[in-house]
């Protein structure tokens, strides 16, 4: 019989949170109206933001900090994860309010470039890239 062996992979962790939170904030101006209707306007509470964006940061943080120290060591990934977060923090505390709905998916696309960049590179090391 065949044992599986399940690791976390943080990347691809990273990829889905970031995404989600990238889908929440494009969505979300559009359905800030119905959503008490579907007993979900919990989700357009700042602090459920405020939370999604935190992962994102702990988790890219974590993922692209043991991958540079540990594997391939470039810093292409841990860029594109700035650039990204950057982009939320400024669409989100600027007081801009044309442009949160713009930059702030952005973010989160930009986030899950960063994993997904991240990833690519882990696979071509040579080294098994378990961390």
């Amino acid at each position: 019989m065949k044992l599986r062996s399940y690791k976390i992979n943080l990347d691809r962790i990273g990829i889905t949170a970031s995404t989600l939170c990238a889908i929440h904030c494009a969505a979300l101006p559009f359905l800030i109206t119905v959503l008490p209707m579907w007993g979900m306007g919990f989700l357009a509470n700042e602090a459920v933001e405020i939370t999604m964006i935190a992962v994102s940061l702990i988790i890219g943080i974590w993922s692209l900090s043991a991958a540079y120290r540990k594997q391939h060591h470039r810093i292409m990934p841990i860029l594109v994860l700035i650039s990204g977060f950057a982009c939320i923090a400024f669409g989100h505390f600027s007081g801009i309010e044309l442009l949160e709905p713009i930059l702030i998916p952005l973010g989160g696309f930009t986030i899950a470039t960063a994993h997904y960049i991240n990833l690519r590179m882990l696979k071509s090391c040579p080294i098994d890239h378990q961390y």
